[in-house]
Order: structure tokens, then C-alpha cells, then sequence
């Protein structure tokens, strides 16, 4: 298909996907409850370790409290913090790791949303070294978009940690941390959580095809075309309703 062809059938497809598919409808406080649940399903769980948080618009933040279970999450457990992690409203005090997501919003303005977890692929991904590499078109999101941290720093709760994780990240949507796990920082709850499911899929598909011999990554210019389709906020928006659904639907559960 040629590039003028290409371009015509992707914009017709985008203003169809805009006006019809089915986006939820949830508050922001939901939303954030959603996603540690949908992240609780796809195993980013399994400790303590990790965090959500979101900015409000009146600048304040919502997150969850420590040591309650990204599974246990509703909106009742749900706190509010001001920037310095005073809890300003909800039960519970703050993993003290959050102070690390205020390095990012600080260095960040259009950042909303971050999520910290360490899932068990990208968790072994790691630990070898490598950076996450697009060898498939389920991993193009991440194309020229996910940054590296190759050195460990330790427990991510002081201000050297915030600065070495913020510089890493960049001006990318995601970032790797060796010997630890990943961060996603975007400007929305649905967009930080499609991008956490779909690193976690991208480290388990390059762990299991690096068992089987050696990667092929995708042509760079197909795959920048791709990660911008696969991020167009239509696409975002129902893939996390998706998930919000077949979560849902599985617990048998409200929000």
C-alpha cells in the first residue's frame, strides 16, 4: 500500500474509532482503583513493592496506602495527598516510594498518572542487562519510547533515587530499571496502565523468543508508525476499557 494510501485508510480508521467505540465511564479516583486491580491481575501484585498515583487537577494527588494489596484496592481505600505526602484525606499512609513519582511530576508538567511495579517479566528482563527491544508489533509503543536506567541506585525513597529515575525517563512514556522493575508515567490514568500491561507482555515475549534464538527487531520507521497508531488516544481509552470489563466481569464486582 502506498504512503498516500496508508495515510487516508489510517485517518478514516482514527475518526471512526473516535466516534465509536466504547471508552467507560469512570471517575478519576475509579479509574485509579481499576487499575491496580487490572495490574493485580496481570501480576504485578505479588508484594508490596510498587505504586500508583495520580495528579488532580487542584494539586493534590491520589494513591493507594501501603501495604494494602493492589487486589484489595476500591475507591474506599483510595488516599489524597498534597506534594509534600500529607495524607489530606482516606486511611493509611503512603509507600514511602511515591516520593520518587514527585521528582517525576516536578520534572514532568505533563505528566498525570505514574505506575511503579515489578512484574515477573519485566522483573527477569532486568536482570540480564538488556534493555526492552521492539521485536514485535505488540511492543511498538515502546519504539524510541522507553528509557533505561542500567545501574540499580537502591530503594527508591530518597532524592538521589527520584533524580536518577526522572533523568532515565526523560521525555519517554516509559523506563526500564535494571535489577528492579519499570515505570510509566503519561498524562492519563488509562494511558500509564494500557502502557504497564503491555511492558509486562513485551518483556515476556522477548524473554521467551531470546530462548529460541536470536531477535529480529522491527524496521524503526514501521515501528515509530505503529507506536503512534497504537497510542492514538482512541486506541488508548478502549483497550483500558477492555480491561476494565473482562476485570470486571471476572470478579463478578462493582468499582
Amino acid at each position: 500500500m502506498k504512503n498516500t494510501e496508508r495515510q487516508l485508510v489510517t485517518e478514516q480508521a482514527t475518526t471512526r474509532m473516535a466516534a465509536g467505540l466504547d471508552y467507560g465511564d469512570w471517575t478519576e479516583a475509579e479509574k485509579l482503583a481499576l487499575t491496580c486491580r487490572i495490574l493485580a491481575d496481570h501480576g504485578h501484585s505479588e508484594t508490596l513493592a510498587g505504586q500508583i498515583s495520580v495528579r488532580c487537577d487542584d494539586g493534590t494527588f491520589l494513591t493507594t496506602p501501603m501495604a494494602v494489596g493492589f487486589d484489595e484496592i476500591d475507591v474506599d481505600r483510595i488516599l489524597r495527598l498534597d506534594a509534600d505526602m500529607n495524607v489530606l484525606a482516606g486511611k493509611g499512609i503512603p509507600n514511602p516510594a511515591i516520593r520518587f513519582h514527585m521528582w517525576v511530576y516536578r520534572g514532568r508538567p505533563d505528566v498525570n498518572c505514574v505506575v511503579h511495579t515489578h512484574p515477573p517479566y519485566v522483573s527477569a528482563l532486568s536482570m540480564i542487562g538488556s534493555p526492552l527491544r521492539v521485536a514485535h508489533m505488540d511492543a511498538t509503543p515502546f519504539a524510541g519510547d522507553c528509557g533505561y536506567l542500567a545501574e540499580w541506585p537502591g530503594l527508591p525513597i530518597a532524592d538521589q533515587e527520584g533524580e536518577l529515575i526522572t533523568a532515565a525517563l526523560g521525555a519517554h512514556r516509559s523506563v526500564l530499571l535494571a535489577n528492579h522493575g519499570f515505570l510509566c508515567a503519561t498524562s492519563s490514568v488509562e494511558e500509564t496502565a494500557y502502557l504497564a500491561v503491555l511492558i509486562e507482555k513485551a518483556a515476556r515475549d522477548q524473554l521467551r523468543a531470546q530462548a529460541g534464538g536470536e531477535l529480529r527487531e522491527v524496521d524503526p520507521n514501521l515501528a515509530r508508525e505503529s507506536h503512534d497508531f497504537l497510542l492514538l488516544p482512541s486506541v488508548v481509552r478502549a483497550s483500558f476499557a477492555m480491561f476494565a470489563r473482562r476485570l470486571l466481569r471476572k470478579e463478578a464486582r462493582t468499582v
